[in-house]
């Protein structure tokens, strides 16, 4: 197909706010879920480990610990679905794709800018 058509048709599905998150914020997403004939609002809240795709394909995967285990899910980011993303905290990160988020577990599994905010609410100890 032509690439102009195809950009005509794709101009309509995008998401009318723009994405304004990064990797390693932490994020909440809203998302539609429908159950027989009632439609209610999940929240599904973690700390974005990559983005990738582009245009009406692109997608962002949301990590997080739940009970003990390690949940990750990938949301389309111009899907109908997926009603709001919104920011919880910024994360400061030197890296496109956080996997390494993946064998970490407790403290280790914070963020920079996270453990930064943790030292700073701790009082130092006096000798």
């Amino acid at each position: 197909m032509n690439q102009a058509l195809l950009e005509t048709i794709e101009k309509d599905q995008f998401r009318k706010e723009p994405a304004n998150f990064g990797v390693g914020d932490s994020v909440r997403v809203h998302t539609r879920v429908v159950e027989g004939d009632k439609e209610r609002i999940q929240i599904f809240s973690g700390v974005v480990i990559g983005r990738r795709g582009r245009g009406l394909n692109e997608t962002f995967t949301v990590r997080r610990i739940s009970y003990g285990e390690g949940v990750e899910r990938v949301f389309p980011l111009h899907s109908p679905r997926v009603e709001k993303v919104e920011t919880e905290r910024k994360g400061s990160v030197r890296r496109a794709k956080l996997t390494y988020l993946r064998k970490r577990l407790g403290k280790g599994a914070m963020l920079v800018k996270e453990q930064e905010a943790v030292a700073a609410a701790t009082p130092a100890p006096v000798a």
